[in-house]
C-alpha cells in the first residue's frame, strides 16, 4: 500500500515470527517436505500449476492448474483460484467481511444449489492491497465441508475454522489455529 494508515503498520508489526528463522517448537522437514515456518511475511504470493479440483459432493465447484498460493508464516497455504476456472453460478454473495493486514478488505462467498447451501465457504479480495493483486479475479475454498484435492492428494482442512489454509503431504508445521496458537 502506498500510504499505509498507522493502524494498519501496527498490524503488520505485531507479529514475530517472519520465515527468517524457524522457532524451537517447529517441526524439522524431511526429503520432500515444507516447513511453513520458511513462509515469509509479509506473505508471499506464487503460482501452482498442480491440478487442484474442488468438489461439493458430486458437484464440481473448481478445477485449475493455474492457482494463486499465499505463502504465510505459520499457515499452509491458501489456494486462490481463478474465477474462469469455477462454476461461478454455485457462488452466492455472503454475509460477513473481514480485512486481513497484507491482502485487503475479504467478501464471502457461500455455496447454492437449488434447495442446498453451505454458507460462506469462499472468499475473495476483489480490491486486494498493493502486492496482492494478483488476488482480485480469484476465488479461495475453505477445504473442511469440501472435497479438495492438488495433484490427486486430498487435502485437509487448516485448523482453527477461521483459517482456510490447505494441509497438503509435503507440509510440516505446527500449524497456525491448533491449540495454544493464538500468540503467534
Amino acid at each position: 500500500m502506498a500510504n499505509t494508515p498507522d493502524w494498519l503498520q501496527a498490524a503488520q508489526a505485531q507479529w514475530r515470527w517472519r520465515g527468517a528463522d524457524r522457532p524451537p517448537f517447529a517441526q524439522t522437514p524431511g526429503p520432500g517436505q515444507v516447513s511453513v515456518w520458511d513462509f515469509p511475511r509479509p506473505p508471499q504470493l506464487v503460482l501452482d500449476t498442480r491440478e487442484v479440483i474442488v468438489h461439493w459432493g458430486d458437484t464440481l465447484v473448481a478445477h485449475s492448474k493455474r492457482c494463486v498460493l499465499v505463502l504465510e508464516t505459520a499457515h499452509p497455504p491458501s489456494f486462490y483460484i481463478p474465477w474462469a476456472d469455477v462454476t461461478r453460478t454455485l457462488l452466492v454473495s455472503a454475509s460477513g467481511s473481514s480485512l486481513c493486514e497484507w491482502k485487503g478488505p475479504a467478501q464471502y462467498w457461500s455455496l447454492k444449489d437449488g434447495d442446498r447451501m453451505l454458507p460462506q465457504v469462499a472468499w475473495s479480495y476483489p480490491s486486494p492491497f498493493d502486492g496482492a493483486q494478483a488476488l482480485a479475479d480469484c476465488v479461495a475454498f475453505y477445504p473442511a465441508q469440501l472435497h479438495c484435492t492438488v495433484a490427486g492428494a486430498r487435502v485437509q482442512a487448516q485448523p482453527g475454522g477461521f483459517y482456510g489454509g490447505w494441509i497438503t503431504p509435503e507440509l510440516v508445521g505446527p500449524f497456525k489455529g491448533e491449540p495454544g496458537t493464538s500468540a503467534w
